[in-house]
């Protein structure tokens, strides 16, 4: 029984897709942290300068006994927003990109072959050109 589980595991381990979704998630992982360091280095001071130095993360209404941080929940869906906008706007490049890239090889494999008919088709017109200059 775990033996036979053991294989299983094994023929899903070995699939493809399982190793690139692996890949995927462990580039994520390190790219998630470049897109944070943008957002936080790069992009937040920008909008705070704009925005006149709001910080959304401080505001919080106290209920009795209990403090609701509702300015931390905003300051983190303007998070999302600009993460979700610096990740679309790196995918839109890089489909630009590649799609510039599969033009030009598009460009160099257009040459379709040639049909038999047209062989042949060129094979007689040669021999009529060698023909008529045997003849003058």
């Amino acid at each position: 029984m775990i033996r036979k589980n053991l294989q299983e595991f094994k023929k899903f381990i070995a699939r493809g897709n399982v190793l690139d979704l692996a890949v995927g998630v462990i580039i994520g992982g390190a790219f998630s942290s470049i897109v944070t360091s943008l957002v936080n280095n790069i992009l937040t001071p920008i909008l705070g300068l704009i925005l006149g130095g709001v910080d959304f993360s401080s505001l919080a209404i106290t209920f009795k006994d209990a403090r609701i941080e509702y300015g931390a929940f905003i300051q983190s869906i303007i998070d999302f927003l600009i993460v979700a906008f610096c990740i679309f706007m790196i995918v839109k490049l890089i489909n630009k990109f590649m799609h510039f890239h599969k033009k030009e090889e598009e460009k160099k494999e257009v040459v379709p072959p040639k049909s038999p008919e047209v062989l042949l088709l060129e094979e007689i017109r040669d021999l009529l050109k060698e023909d008529t200059k045997k003849s003058k």
